[in-house]
């Protein structure tokens, strides 16, 4: 039953939430990405130098992969307080847990210096970043969707999703340019360089956060006495298979995007010969272009609908999983790569990646909509894009990648395109701003 209205604010404020939640967006993924790409580069040699270079690099990505394992207990921990305490706050913390966080990995010993202390300390400080980035995604979202007036929540919903290219496009440009060193010293202590940075862009994150006021569906539910006194418990308890799917929506568009930007610098420098800076050079450009892409998938998703801009992505990411190896094993070379990884990562997973954050908030009712779609996202980020590079390692060390990794490519677009159909069916999704619950639309119907 519909309620009253969610009062309105000055659409300068809400460009300013929506330039609050790219920007900071954008900060936490840049100290969560510096990570995957040193894995890529340098941490197998500086924290698993006793292991061959491809097992040291298998071991760094293990250690990339934890951070996902604790993503989703950062997203409970702070979905919880963000349904009863506020949006805002726990945006705060997360970016400051995140910035901390990257900042002492930029202070650590190497396993030269240390021995095995190296690799714990390493683990350590990847488990904060996860749990402070497992916070951040549904905060961001949310002030950006529930800011916005129905017909443009797409678009203002995948601002928080360009910050994750933008993220990928200073921490790729970061490493780019401190590679540009000599080796030797690149690897005693210019790749540090990025992970200090960090607290800059931390320091101007907050900054723009700070000056932002609270989601006003938020508002309306705190101020109604209907905030959940568990919001994670109810949301399993009252929408499990609206979870379930929005974990399986994550498979293709996590794969997708790890595969390009994290997996592609591991491949191309170690199989097909490439220098470690052009590879970098393209993943930025591809990045730049999903800044663009992004945005547009979005629009168009209000325009046409979800459903169909998701499902053309997950579609076009299984029928390209072939080509993209084929064509840069007949015609190597860093051209082939940097227009074959563009058409994957900027052109193809905007079409999932761009719809995703506001098809997520639509699937769960205001009360418990920060629990849910945290808790939906953060599991499948795990599943989707923690193991991503240590699988695509895997594949790549059990055979040829033309033939082991496109099987796998294939399988989770089938999952994730079955996830949409059914996520995107009428009435399963909360897309008024009424405060009843509807559970007949999230359970297990």
């Amino acid at each position: 039953m519909p309620t009253t209205a969610k009062p309105a604010h000055s659409r300068s404020m809400t460009r300013r939430v929506i330039t609050a939640s790219f920007v900071g967006t954008a900060v936490e993924w840049y100290d969560f990405y510096l990570y995957g790409t040193a894995s890529a580069l340098v941490f197998g040699t500086l924290f698993f130098p006793d292991f061959d270079p491809l097992v040291g690099t298998l071991a760094a990505f293990g250690t990339f992969a934890a951070g996902f394992l604790a993503r989703p207990i950062g997203g409970v921990v702070f979905s919880h307080f963000g349904d009863r305490v506020g949006r805002k706050t726990m945006l705060v913390y997360s970016l400051l847990g995140m910035g901390v966080a990257t900042f002492l990995i930029g202070l650590l010993p190497t396993y030269d210096q240390v021995g095995v202390l190296a690799p714990a300390l390493l683990l350590l400080l990847r488990l904060a970043q996860g749990f402070a980035v497992g916070g951040e995604w549904g905060g961001a979202v949310l002030m950006s969707v529930e800011h916005e007036q129905h017909g443009r929540r797409g678009l203002a919903g995948s601002w928080t999703q360009a910050g994750s290219p933008a993220g990928l496009v200073l921490s790729t440009v970061a490493f780019a340019l401190t590679a540009l060193m000599p080796a030797d010293q690149f690897a005693a202590w210019g790749w540090r360089i990025p992970f200090l940075f960090s607290a800059v862009l931390v320091a101007l994150g907050l900054f723009i956060r700070l000056r932002v006021i609270e989601s006003p569906e938020f508002e309306q539910v705190k101020s109604s006495g209907a905030t959940a006194s568990v919001p994670v418990l109810e949301a399993i308890r009252e929408h499990p298979l609206n979870i379930f799917l929005a974990v399986a929506t994550c498979l293709a568009p996590f794969v997708n995007f790890y595969l390009f930007a994290t997996f592609v610098l591991t491949w191309a420098t170690q199989s097909l010969g490439m220098p470690r800076g052009a590879v970098l050079t393209i993943v930025a450009v591809a990045g730049v272009v999903e800044l663009v892409t992004i945005p547009l998938a979005a629009a168009l998703s209000d325009r046409v609908g979800r459903r169909r801009v998701f499902l053309t992505g997950a579609l076009l990411f299984a029928l390209y999983a072939y080509p993209f190896f084929l064509v840069n094993a007949a015609l190597p070379g860093t051209a082939t790569l940097a227009v074959t990884t563009v058409v994957g990562l900027g052109l193809i997973h905007p079409l999932m990646y761009g719809p995703m954050a506001t098809l997520f908030a639509e699937l769960f009712p205001p009360r418990v909509r920060y629990s849910g779609a945290s808790l939906g996202y953060q599991v499948g980020a795990i599943l989707g894009g923690g193991f991503a590079p240590l699988i695509l390692t895997s594949l790549l060390a059990a055979g040829s990648a033309v033939v082991t990794i496109p099987p796998y490519m294939i399988l989770v677009s089938v999952l994730t395109f079955g996830a949409v159909w059914w996520a995107t069916q009428p009435g399963r999704r909360f897309e008024d701003e009424g405060l009843a619950p509807a559970t007949s639309r999230g359970g297990t119907a």
